[in-house]
């Protein structure tokens, strides 16, 4: 766990890179980034340096005449030399790292050097020096720190969904999940990794029993990601590399328009919370996706290619905007039939509106299912999410009474849910009923509300109360007016 120490070194470095005159926080991440990326390329060096005292045909990273290069070279250096050499080596020279060295490394192809001013680079070089780095869990969460300032900073905040979201919808699918050297997890618009991330620390915290089974490069092997970004998957790739992913299967390219034939059903599990709101014309829409549902809204195709993605067997867990669960377009009640009838739908989880704030406050819910293929549920499983922990305002601050945990239990005994009635707060809703109600999976569609029936007293009682409370009053004001009288 990261240290408050930890936080206020980070914390530091951010505001230094701030009054420096960067002020776009996602240039303040991948700036730093790079840094990071430099001092762990010494740190991999300092490594290979004692294994070449066994092995001297060991390949380094530094040759000799970049030794120069090296992080604990370059940090002694004065701020112009040091500046110039950023500029002038060594960026050129990561760009030539091959994949071998880091998947982070086919990343710095497009990589620009952002930081303007000799004087701002050795003030973060000289911070970034004292930060532990050596510990693969501290840099790990030292990183996933740094990454959740975005959502802290304004305008970027849409890279990030919720921690806590999270790993709520990694617990709910890898529970049970029979994980082996074949099993592949995907995200299709992974922004910082958030989710493979998350599943990798659950692998590990939870079931150890699975890495007992596995060797190194097949643990690796397990975790996919793609951004269309190049920063976001530079990000990504650089988040699972601390997170001890060196081979990091994170791709750049539009999942949309690149889809083809030879990606279908390649993965067993898809965790996502895809773009909302936007549009693209169909001849920029790969042919498969389109075959699921003809439409140009992105929520709608990011659902049409996790069902193009998704082996037979394999589950996902996806974040919708509510709108996808009642829409009345042809493709918005394509998509339900397909998932309603044709695999198997297990959950919808109704969040409340605030879970985005401050960036968003659109309603959104979580869909469970499952790809079959032909075979349907007899029911679904509906809770409504009134709480997550956190207060539904701007300031989302931490509170009690989370319905994370309701949500974890019952969804692992789902067959104890069948005597609830609809007035609970989950429930389920048989598949025909649903298909009866042209596909809404809206929960309010389900739900039945109780309304207590309030007694009013008759008006002549209500009449008669009212003047003797008036009466007492005026009495009152007597006793009052006698007391001023007698002072």
């Amino acid at each position: 766990m990261i240290t408050n120490e930890l936080k206020n070194e980070v914390d530091k470095i951010w505001e230094t890179f701030w009054t420096g005159g960067i002020s776009n926080p996602l240039t303040v991440v991948e700036q730093f980034t790079f840094l990071i990326f430099i001092k762990s390329l010494d740190t991999a060096q300092r490594t290979i340096d004692k294994k070449k005292l066994l092995s001297p045909n060991t390949k380094d990273i530094f040759p000799t005449d970049k030794q120069h290069l090296r992080w604990e070279e370059l940090s002694n250096l004065a701020a112009l030399e040091m500046f110039s050499v950023f500029q002038t080596e060594i960026f050129p020279f990561i760009k030539t790292l091959s994949s071998e060295q880091s998947a982070f490394a086919n990343y710095m192809k497009d990589a620009s050097f952002l930081i303007p001013t000799p004087k701002l680079l050795q003030k973060v070089v000289d911070l970034v020096s004292k930060l532990n780095l050596e510990d693969k869990d501290i840099k790990g969460d030292l990183y996933e720190y740094l990454l959740s300032k975005l959502a802290t900073a304004g305008t970027n905040g849409q890279f990030r969904t919720p921690r806590h979201i999270i790993k709520m919808m990694v617990s709910l699918m890898l529970k049970d999940a029979k994980v082996d050297k074949n099993y592949n997890i995907y995200d299709p618009a992974c922004g910082t990794a958030g989710f493979l991330i998350n599943s990798i620390e659950y692998i590990k915290e939870e079931r150890p029993e699975i890495l007992n089974d596995l060797s190194v490069s097949e643990f690796e092997s397990l975790f996919h990601g793609n951004d269309f970004d190049i920063s976001m998957a530079r990000i990504a790739s650089m988040n699972m590399m601390l997170h001890s992913i060196g081979s990091a299967n994170i791709s750049n390219s539009d999942a949309l328009s690149k889809f083809d034939h030879a990606q279908e059903e390649r993965y067993d599990l898809i965790l996502a919370n895809p773009p909302f709101k936007g549009s693209l014309d169909y001849d920029e829409v790969a042919k498969p996706i389109l075959e699921v549902a003809k439409t140009k809204k992105t929520e709608l195709l990011f659902l049409s290619l996790i069902l193009k993605s998704l082996k037979v067997g394999g589950r996902c867990a996806v974040i919708i905007p509510d709108g996808v669960l009642f829409g009345s377009t042809k493709a918005h009640k394509q998509i339900r039939k397909e998932i309603v009838s044709n695999q198997q739908l297990d959950a919808i989880i109704s969040m409340p509106s605030g879970v985005f704030k401050p960036y968003a406050g659109v309603s959104t819910a979580i869909v469970v299912f499952t790809k079959t293929d032909g075979h349907k549920n007899e029911n679904v499983w509906f809770y409504d999410m009134q709480n997550d922990g956190y207060t539904l305002n701007d300031n989302r601050t931490a509170c009690e009474g989370s319905n994370i945990p309701d949500i974890l239990e019952r969804f692992s005994k789902l067959e104890q849910e069948s005597e609830r009635k609809l007035t609970e707060q989950s429930f389920l809703v048989p598949v025909s009923e649903i298909e009866t109600n042209d596909f809404d999976l809206s929960i309010n569609r389900y739900k039945e509300i109780v309304y207590e029936k309030v007694e009013y007293d008759e008006p002549s009682k209500i009449l008669a109360d009212i003047e003797a409370i008036e009466k007492e009053i005026g009495l009152g004001l007597e006793e009052l007016n006698e007391m001023i009288k007698a002072v």
